[in-house]
């Protein structure tokens, strides 16, 4: 086993130790294809480091064996069933919740919300939700909410309207990212989900909707990937949150 300061050779992986310095965030577990042996492996080589664990397509049955480990030394560790995620927070200390130099000094966090058309793209935003909670945003959920009943997008647009960045998903014809294009001046991340039928072509056509898109605000990814789009979200929440930050201690700086 080879170590090096940016990463650690675990044989069977290569583990990103660099990752957050140069992407904004540590490295992500595929989980899909891998052991529960492989997974613990990884995890362990970065919590030993101070670094948080997330797992995203995990099963219920390897999650089961993870927690049964996890839990006992880190009883923060948690699994989402709906999401299939894996997650043991890194503990925080007191210290860390505020500035060295200033007790006063607030904690800022950019917002992403979370949108889905029908109930059916909700395992596609929990996924979405937890990564963007993995980022440090505050995010907020909101479902069911696609173009069949546009009144009902309209009443909670109050929840929304003020996020930093905002992750929408839907199947069938992929109609909602355009439609909330047209109310926020926030980026949208549209992910297509493959709910549908027939002639949904599994996402491809609420792909290809979202890929035409008239609002100007829309971008998209893969279909399914819910992780793509808190991930991206969560990178602008929080350069939103390092500006406003810079903002603060500049002020702050000013009147000393």
């Amino acid at each position: 086993m080879t170590d090096s300061p940016d990463f650690i050779d675990l044989d069977d992986a290569l583990v990103d130790l660099d990752r957050e310095r140069r992407c904004g965030f540590s490295e992500v577990v595929y989980g899909e294809g891998k052991t529960v042996e492989a997974i613990r492996r990884i995890a362990l080589a970065q919590l030993e480091r101070g670094i948080d664990v997330f797992a995203t397509r995990v099963s219920s049955e390897k999650a089961a064996a993870l927690l049964s480990e996890f839990q006992t030394l880190y009883p923060n560790a948690y699994y989402n069933e709906i999401a299939r995620t894996f997650r043991v927070p890194k503990p925080t200390s007191n210290d860390e919740l505020t500035s060295p130099n200033d007790a006063a000094t607030p904690i800022f966090r950019g917002k992403v919300a979370i949108l889905t058309a029908g109930t059916s793209d909700l395992p596609v935003a929990e996924e979405a939700r937890e990564t963007a909670l993995w980022t440090g945003a505050d995010v907020v959920l909101v479902q069911d909410v696609g173009v069949a009943g546009p009144k009902r997008l309209i009443a909670k647009l109050p929840l929304f309207v003020d996020a930093d960045a905002i992750v929408v998903c839907a199947g069938m014809e992929g109609a909602l990212p355009s439609v909330v294009g047209g109310y926020v001046s926030a980026p949208i991340v549209a992910v297509p989900t493959s709910v549908g039928y027939g002639a949904a072509f599994g996402g491809v056509a609420a792909t290809l909707g979202m890929l035409n898109s008239c609002a100007s605000n829309v971008t998209v990814v893969n279909i399914d990937a819910g992780f793509k789009g808190g991930y991206v979200a969560g990178l602008i929440a929080k350069r939103v949150a390092d500006a406003a930050r810079r903002a603060f201690e500049r002020g702050q700086n000013a009147t000393r």
